[in-house]
């Protein structure tokens, strides 16, 4: 009788120890059912254009060239006026909203209205290009920290009024550039410009000095 009694115990003992690894494993599976849902399910990865070397870098890594090359194409796009100021100077906020802080639209929103009033927008056609020769360096983009960059453009500025030639300039522009994921879908960079890091530096036309 009391080895029956023990058999009994050792295998009420035994179910007892299966259910407790039962319960720890329902708790690690709900631990990694959580860790999963809450995994990101897109990643954009910034690789470098020429990958003939080999690339290695955390996946968040934005390089250099790449913070360069997105804040060169915004401000050129912002800064396109082909027929009329007025209307496409309007027309490229509307467009690139997605690319500019909000603080950063609300800053050329204002600049749109300034220059509407005092007149300099109508029949105004508007251009600007990087300067030959003064293009992407790695001293062009100044690292602040894994969010915020300052990308300095050296560009050429022209203007016209109905087909004249209003304005030509070489201008320093250094700009403000962070990190942006916030709709992949109508901004694919993740970054946006944050608008200007300091005052617009007029360069001479004869020599342009190098970025230190």
């Amino acid at each position: 009788m009391s080895q029956f009694k023990h058999a009994l115990a050792a295998r009420d003992a035994h179910i007892t120890t299966l259910r407790w690894v039962i319960g720890l494993m329902l708790l690690v599976i709900a631990g990694l059912w959580y860790g999963w849902q809450s995994a990101p399910r897109n990643l954009t990865i910034h690789n470098p254009p020429d990958l003939r070397a080999g690339s290695t870098r955390p996946w968040w890594e934005i390089p250099p060239g790449q913070v360069y090359a997105f804040s060169f194409y915004i401000f050129q796009q912002l800064n396109r006026w082909p027929v009329n100021g007025e209307e496409d100077y309007s027309r490229n906020l509307s467009a690139l909203t997605a690319y500019l802080t909000p603080a950063c639209y609300a800053q050329f929103e204002g600049d749109y209205r300034q220059r509407r009033d005092r007149g300099e927008l109508r029949d105004r056609v508007r251009g600007v290009y990087e300067i030959p020769g003064r293009g992407f360096h790695n001293k062009r983009v100044q690292v602040l920290d894994r969010d915020r960059w300052t990308v300095t453009l050296d560009l050429t500025v022209d203007e016209y009024y109905r087909a004249e030639p209003v304005k030509r300039a070489l201008v320093r522009y250094p700009l403000n550039i962070v990190r942006y994921d916030v709709d992949a879908e109508k901004n694919p960079w993740g970054l946006a410009l944050d608008c200007f890091a300091g005052q617009a530096q007029k360069l001479e036309a004869a020599a342009t000095t190098e970025v230190k």
